[in-house]
């Protein structure tokens, strides 16, 4: 048995409130240990978004009786938020900002908007940005203005790991994460399709898109670069994504490890890489407490295909449908008690603390 410390998604979008339908705190968290992860934080672009006192509360409230793992809970950025959130950061995973793709509450449609923010928010928590080719270029040059830490989720483009490599040399304080889809799917990868249709565009609507082979290749040459595995869970039933108007977005929880694990096998990683952009650098990055006797077996001489009948998320299919992979997790300790064993969670909801309390 190959023995990892406890796995740290930091970017999960847990679907509570609003969506649970798709996914809630309970099955976000169940599915996170069954993928070998201990500690989930959530996005905030929920229905309502976490933007207040009031909607974090709501969150962590039902989190507090629901979660299976360790969790925090992100705020959001709003036009006319910066004082509230900067006031609450003790509470919160971090502040995200959605300066591209994104809706309603939390949108932020000029970079007049990011001043107050950059301000005000303290810069020992996180700042994570949802950037993408210019903004996230505006957004590195905030950073450097401001002198505020900031971390890129969800790199997928080979100008914008070009672009962090750069920051990083220069000296502003940047780290950025990539997801397993823009790492081992292009945009001109076949997804299963189990509908009639409609089905293969909608499978594949997730944001950022997924990029050219030459994009892939990229982030693979510049790992160095890379600071963090994240999967960007972002659950949507098989009826949405067939739909006439797909929402963007993947489930990824119990698949990150064995698709890693699997690029092991195949020599394009090594295991202190895992636990390196896993465990060591979010913890660093997002300032999160240690997790006592806690840690994950995995079967890494196992092989199998993956299929979306076998996994916990409510959401019913994964775009890693038939994948063969190797390396199956078959237990998971958390603060000292077997929380997932072959198959079965063995603690109650309930179990998993707020990283921040």
């Amino acid at each position: 048995m190959l023995k990892l410390p406890g796995l740290i998604d930091p970017h999960v979008h847990v679907r509570e409130p609003g969506g649970t339908h798709k996914e809630d705190w309970a099955t976000a968290t169940q599915t996170a240990l069954a993928g070998g992860i201990t500690t989930i934080l959530g996005m905030p672009n929920t229905q309502p978004p976490i933007f207040d006192e009031a909607t974090l509360n709501l969150s962590l409230d039902s989190a507090k009786d629901k979660a299976h793992c360790d969790y925090g809970q992100y705020l959001g950025a709003g036009p006319d938020n910066a004082d509230i959130v900067a006031g609450l950061a003790n509470k919160a995973a971090g502040l995200k900002m959605y300066l591209d793709s994104t809706f309603g509450e939390l949108r932020l449609d000029d970079m007049s908007l990011w001043t107050p923010h950059f301000q005000k928010f303290p810069k020992t928590f996180p700042m994570v940005m949802h950037s993408e080719s210019r903004t996230m270029a505006a957004a590195i040059l905030f950073s450097a203005i401001y002198d505020h830490p900031i971390h890129i989720a969800h790199v997928s483009l080979k100008e914008e790991i070009l672009l962090i490599k750069a920051a990083k040399e220069k000296g502003i304080k940047v780290t950025c994460e990539v997801c397993p889809h823009h790492l081992f799917l292009t945009s001109d990868s076949p997804l299963p399709n189990l509908g009639e249709g409609l089905g293969v565009r909608g499978r594949k609507e997730v944001r950022p898109r997924l990029a050219t082979q030459e994009d892939v290749n990229a982030l693979w040459e510049n790992m160095n670069v890379i600071d963090c595995f994240a999967t960007d869970h972002a659950p949507h039933t098989i009826e949405e994504k067939d739909s006439e108007t797909p929402p963007p977005g993947f489930p990824g929880l119990e698949t990150i490890l064995p698709l890693l694990l699997t690029a092991v096998s195949d020599s394009r990683l090594t295991i202190p890489d895992i636990i390196q952009k896993m465990h060591t650098n979010p913890r660093k990055i997002f300032n999160l407490p240690e997790q006592p006797e806690t840690w994950v077996e995995v079967d890494e001489n196992e092989t199998y295909e993956i299929k979306a009948e076998n996994q916990f998320t409510k959401c019913g299919w994964t775009p890693f449908e038939g994948w063969k992979v190797k390396g199956k997790v078959k237990k998971v300790v958390l603060r000292g008690k077997t929380a997932f064993e072959d198959g079965k969670f063995l603690v109650q909801a309930g179990y998993g603390k707020n990283v921040r309390a």
